[in-house]
């Protein structure tokens, strides 16, 4: 087991049990860590819950729109006065609409939306909560990093390839992958890594929403050489990332697919 004994780790983007964040952040506090969630007003009993069910202090525990810059300056700041200089950070936030996603909903007789007609606006809010929210984030916590931090956000293969019923949330993917690459050559003088792990379709609840998601697992299932993942695969992953074993690692798109990314076309039952 990694030895992250006293270390302060902050985690955004836990909704449930099923997060990729939560598994993250079970596994950050199992290696030894002081562990701080932000959650949103619907999430608030179920991240408390998830906490004091792991055994993990929520003294830090606190509401956060990761669109309001003076939200973010308060709960990490809070963090740092009481636990310390903040070595982890997971950006685990996304969002998109209906109309960015192009997905209709099911039994609906509307048609989705098209991928040509994504409204400006929606656009603009998935991206400001789904990628621009870690450029603030790592402003905000800039003076508040222990030496050697460690950054990591989560992103998907939809930055990169076309993925049926992704759509607009590709935008903000590609965008949070540029950011992850800027902030990495910002931060070199501080020594503070950032990085990114792109990982398979797991069934969470975010992952629910997107059309056709079922036939998605299905293709993974047969077309990744190793399968598809879990939300435990990425805890790992990110446990390497908030480890010294990778403090030489940065600007890494780190692919945890079970290696779907390097196929060229789905192979299909026969």
């Amino acid at each position: 087991m990694i030895n992250n004994k006293d270390k302060v780790a902050v985690i955004f983007g836990v909704r449930n049990d099923s997060s990729i964040a939560y598994d993250i952040a079970l596994k950050l506090h199992q290696s030894g860590c002081k562990v701080a969630l932000s959650y949103v007003a619907e999430t608030k009993d179920e991240v408390l819950f998830l906490m004091e069910r792991a055994g993990m202090n929520s003294r830090f525990a606190t509401e956060v729109d990761v669109k309001d810059e003076e939200q973010i300056t308060k709960f990490l700041n809070d963090v740092y006065k009481g636990l310390g200089p903040i070595d982890y950070i997971l950006h685990g936030v996304a969002y998109g609409s209906q109309q960015v996603l192009c997905y209709s909903t099911p039994g609906s007789n509307e048609p989705a939306p098209t991928y040509i007609n994504i409204p400006f606006e929606d656009l603009m809010d998935s991206f400001n909560i789904s990628a621009y929210s870690l450029l603030r984030i790592a402003r905000v916590a800039e003076k508040l990093l222990a030496k050697n931090a460690s950054i990591l956000t989560l992103t998907y293969n939809g930055s990169q390839r076309v993925i049926p019923g992704y759509a607009g949330m590709g935008i903000s993917k590609a965008a949070l992958e540029n950011i992850v690459l800027y902030l990495a050559s910002y931060f070199r003088e501080a020594k503070v890594r950032v990085n990114a792990i792109s990982a398979g379709l797991v069934m969470t609840t975010s992952s629910g929403g997107i059309s056709g998601v079922r036939k998605l697992r299905k293709s993974g299932k047969l077309t990744a050489p190793l399968g598809n993942i879990d939300a435990g695969d990425v805890g790992d992953t990110a446990l390497y990332y908030f480890s010294d074993l990778s403090k030489k690692i940065t600007g890494n798109i780190h692919f945890v697919d079970g290696g779907f990314n390097i196929m060229g076309v789905a192979i299909d039952e026969e």
